[in-house]
């Protein structure tokens, strides 16, 4: 008898190792960039964080700077009360539109920060940290005009102007001129703190 010999199709082994690898790579890649992402995300929050206590401190320095400004007023007292020397904010419009401009601005502080929130939840979220890189730039104009305007004033108080004749008032004006000063060096720090809010958005809007 003659034997009857099988063949048995065992098909194509190298589609399935091949289709195999592929989900392999896949699987790998997605890791990798899970793994990218979440480090992305952690150094933007830190970000976020760091730019939420910049703004509470801001917040803090530039209504101090406006209340010292706006409470800045002094009275010669060898003078009767028919006839007194007498200095205060409301007498020089550059620190009116100081005391206005800063007090704008520790607003806009104030109402920034659930966008300063919004970031630390969702670190790689672009719109609420474009709306802040924006607003900021805006603000720091205004804070800078208002800061080197009421500067040169209280310059000219402490200084004067031989040219002019303008003669220096701080000799007799002298605890006046030391609350403006300190509301003009608050605000510089501010500008500072401006600055280095709009560096950490312009970071954390920067893509890997």
């Amino acid at each position: 008898m003659a034997k009857e010999s099988t063949t048995i199709d065992v098909g194509e082994p190298s589609t399935i190792t091949k289709s195999s690898s592929h989900v392999v790579v896949d699987e790998k890649k997605k890791k990798k960039g899970f793994v990218a992402a979440a480090a992305g995300g952690g150094y933007k929050r830190g970000l976020a964080i760091f730019d939420f206590l910049l703004r509470l401190a801001a917040i803090g320095i530039t209504i101090g700077a406006s209340s010292v400004m706006f409470t800045a007023e002094e009275t010669l007292p060898f003078f009767t009360q028919f006839l007194q020397f007498q200095a205060g904010y409301d007498d020089f419009p550059t620190f009116q539109f100081f005391v206005i401009s800063i007090a704008i601005v520790a607003s806009y502080l104030v109402l920034s920060l659930p966008f300063s929130i919004v970031s630390i939840v969702r670190p790689l979220a672009v719109v609420p940290r474009l709306i802040l890189l924006i607003s900021d730039t805006v603000v720091l104009t205004l804070t800078t005009a208002a800061a080197a305007a009421a500067a040169a004033i209280v310059y000219l108080a402490h200084n004067g102007n031989a040219n002019t004749n303008w003669l220096p008032i701080c000799q007799q004006f002298g605890d006046f001129c030391q609350a403006t000063s300190t509301a003009v060096v608050a605000a510089s720090i501010s500008v500072v703190f401006f600055v280095l809010l709009i560096v950490i958005s312009a970071i954390a809007l920067k893509r890997h």
